[in-house]
């Protein structure tokens, strides 16, 4: 009975976990395969070696609109994707940065680039992100 109870406790646990914790469920932004290295040497990433700094990545290819990268301080790099989470992908889809924020001009709904979070049912869509010295990558 003690085996039994502990193969259900073990079995239980290992069904619940995951691998990272990472969730991109969003219907309105599909899941698409990229790799992009920020390269902050480059005049057109140097504010990202700045606390509360970001930039809009907008090359074909990457992200679903683009990708939106964060200085969030300590050494960590917040990168989503520059769609409207809560939008279905159209003309005005495309997130733009105002300070710490990035703003939907479909609906000028604001989220925080530290935390991703909105008013509105979806957060912003996060992607992956490794520090490598001066390099970003971001991928999914």
């Amino acid at each position: 009975m003690r085996k039994a109870i502990l193969v259900l406790i073990f079995s239980f646990t290992l069904l619940n976990c995951d691998s990272d914790g990472f969730n991109n469920n969003n219907p309105y932004l599909p899941n698409y395969s990229f790799s992009f290295d920020v390269n902050m040497n480059l005049p057109l990433y140097s504010q990202l070696q700045f606390v509360s700094n970001g930039v809009l990545i907008t090359q074909p290819g990457v992200g679903v609109n683009g990708i939106i990268v964060f200085n969030a301080g300590n050494g960590v790099f917040n990168a989503f994707d520059a769609g409207c989470p809560n939008q279905p992908l159209t003309s005005c889809s495309t997130m733009t940065i105002n300070g710490i924020n990035a703003v939907c001009p479909c609906d000028n709904e604001e989220y925080s680039l530290f935390t991703g979070l909105g008013a509105l049912q979806y957060p912003l869509k996060r992607y992956r992100v490794e520090v490598l010295g001066n390099i970003i990558r971001v991928y999914n």
